[in-house]
């Protein structure tokens, strides 16, 4: 903890001077930084009151009115009728607009500056750092997220974060990670196009989720190694991610679509029981280094015939999740 205390901390700071937060004047404009801030909120909300924008902005209802009140000085806003000084509609006048439009450029071109030396890798990490450190604490901004399909890359991000997440939480050590390094290997090797693939959750050029859909033989797809960040988690990314591999797994004529998953992961299994899945195996192991209760789990589709018999056939027992070959010969889990 008190480590994270720091960083943020000198986080802080650098973004204090970076601002300009302790500038007499926000980037030259004649105005403090709260002023341009309070004139940001004016502009972008429809007809605000005094107590909506100080509420909005932290600021003593006192003070912002007499920000308010400096804004009504030079022409800029106009205040309504309304029950009291507090509830009184505010607009932005010509004047008010015209100041907003050179403050928003000049705001534009400073950033713009502050950035110009990055590329459009750097650009994208940077977009996904900023938005992940407001989602990490507690911003209330629209988070925009997306679904892709893997591109270069992303395996060797996919079994990092499997590693470090189930690590952090569960304890789960290297043998886990032999065996994520194994699934993304071989899904690159031996990929299937149009009987597999691999779908990545992003926000702002950052990964937050990922899900494999590999085929398993015996007209059977495997779900494979879901994953939410946790500062993601809530926005509905995981059913996202499980109901497009379910849709895939449909469309491309699998008979059924299985997974291996652990009775600890609790979200997980909500989704999968969700969206169709029942148990249909459990077994105690100690593959990752304790005890731990694993779960098949299967989703059956109704009339899907196989792609290579079109007459159709009984769909087999859910295969082994020992079946998968990592190395040297050994048994792979077919993790979750």
């Amino acid at each position: 903890m008190s480590d994270a205390v720091t960083a943020l901390r000198a986080f802080n700071r650098f973004h204090t001077r970076f601002a300009g937060a302790l500038d007499a004047h926000y980037i030259g404009s004649g105005l403090s930084l709260v002023e341009a801030r309070l004139l940001y909120e004016i502009v972008n909300r429809a007809s605000p009151v005094a107590a909506e924008l100080g509420s909005a902005l932290a600021l003593d209802a006192g003070y912002a009115s007499r920000l308010i009140k400096g804004f009504e000085t030079r022409g800029w806003v106009a205040r309504a009728r309304g029950k009291d000084a507090r509830q009184r509609p505010i607009t932005l006048t010509d004047a008010g607009r015209a100041a907003f439009a050179g403050l928003d450029r000049s705001t534009r071109t400073h950033v713009e500056a502050s950035i110009a030396h990055l590329g459009v890798t750097d650009r994208a990490a940077l977009i996904g750092a900023l938005e992940t450190v407001e989602a990490m604490l507690g911003g209330s901004g629209a988070l925009a997220w997306s679904l892709r399909t893997f591109e270069p890359g992303d395996m060797g991000m996919i079994a990092a974060r499997q590693s470090i997440l189930y690590h952090d939480h569960w304890g789960w050590g290297t043998r886990l990670e032999v065996l994520e390094g194994g699934v993304t290997t071989n899904f690159l090797r031996d990929f299937k196009s149009g009987r597999e693939q691999c779908w990545v959750a992003q926000r702002g050029g950052r990964m937050i989720g990922a899900i494999f859909c590999v085929d398993s033989g015996d007209n059977a797809a495997q779900l494979r190694l879901l994953h939410v960040e946790p500062e993601a988690r809530g926005l509905g990314i995981g059913e996202a991610l499980v109901r497009t591999c379910i849709d895939f797994a449909h469309d491309a004529g699998y008979a059924r679509i299985w997974l291996w998953t652990h009775a600890v992961l609790l979200s997980a299994r909500r989704i999968y029981r969700g969206c169709g899945f029942t148990i249909v195996a459990t077994e105690m192991h100690d593959e990752f280094g304790k005890p731990e209760l694993g779960e098949t789990w299967e989703l059956s589709f109704a009339k899907a015939p196989p792609p290579d018999d079109r007459r159709g056939s009984r769909p087999k027992p859910a295969p082994s999740r020992r079946a998968n070959v990592v190395d040297s010969g050994s048994k792979a889990r077919a993790l979750l």
